[in-house]
């Protein structure tokens, strides 16, 4: 009877928000896909856009290299201060590369600029990786032997991970706020190519809510769970 009440809190909780995850990448991938049809009448590539957003916050030491990964695979690296461009953004001068190019540079002006929300998310990083390691194993694993203090240590350890990103929405909100506003200031696009260029930010923006909300879930889902036991 105890694990009807785990499917079911897993069905309640869990399963919406992953329904949610899901349609959320669907619609990152049609924008991206829609807006890559759209080309920039000025006709710069994401590098050239990225070098903007670079040069408009006085960054010197930051690189733009070109990276074979698959794609929507585009980061900023800030170890070795290296922002990596997939093929679909490198060189194309759609407005969903531009889009993105310019998100990246924004992650290398907050490290530049010392933006706090950042500078707590990797400072909290390593301590999340061990959370999201080890949270739930040590929760079930108390829960097994009957040791209560286990099972709170292992969901603290998990709730560290939606604290991490929690702290991560205001991280990619504020990049994508910073290209805009540079596409805009620049005049890097047109008044329409913005808005396309905006939806894909904002398409990518909510996988972050998303996977927000599944973490939230789950760890409502087994706070229920263990404490059902105790009734």
């Amino acid at each position: 009877m105890g694990w009807l009440y785990y499917d079911r809190y897993y069905i309640l909780l869990v399963v919406p928000m992953l329904i949610l995850s899901i349609v959320a990448q669907a619609m990152v991938k049609s924008t991206f896909n829609k807006q890559s049809k759209v080309f920039s009448a000025r006709g710069l590539t994401g590098e050239q856009a990225a070098a903007r957003v670079l040069y408009h916050y006085g960054i010197t030491d930051v690189r733009i290299e070109h990276s074979p990964s698959g794609r929507l695979s585009d980061h900023f690296d800030p170890r070795s201060n290296v922002i990596r461009l997939s093929d679909g953004v490198f060189n194309s001068s759609s407005v969903a590369a531009i889009g993105v190019a310019c998100h990246e540079a924004g992650h290398a002006a907050q490290h530049a600029k010392g933006y706090l929300p950042i500078k707590v998310r990797n400072a909290i990083l390593p301590v999340c990786n061990i959370g999201s390691r080890l949270g739930i194993p040590l929760a079930i694993l108390g829960y097994f032997m009957g040791f209560e203090p286990l099972v709170s240590i292992g969901l603290l350890l998990y709730a560290l991970v939606a604290v991490f990103q929690l702290v991560t929405l205001p991280v990619e909100l504020n990049a994508s706020k910073r290209a805009l506003a540079v596409i805009d200031e620049t005049n890097m696009l047109g008044e329409e190519e913005i808005g396309g260029a905006k939806k894909v930010l904002t398409a990518a923006a909510m996988t972050y809510v998303t996977a927000l909300l599944v973490s939230l879930a789950q760890l409502l889902r087994l706070v229920l769970r263990f404490n059902s036991r105790r009734r």
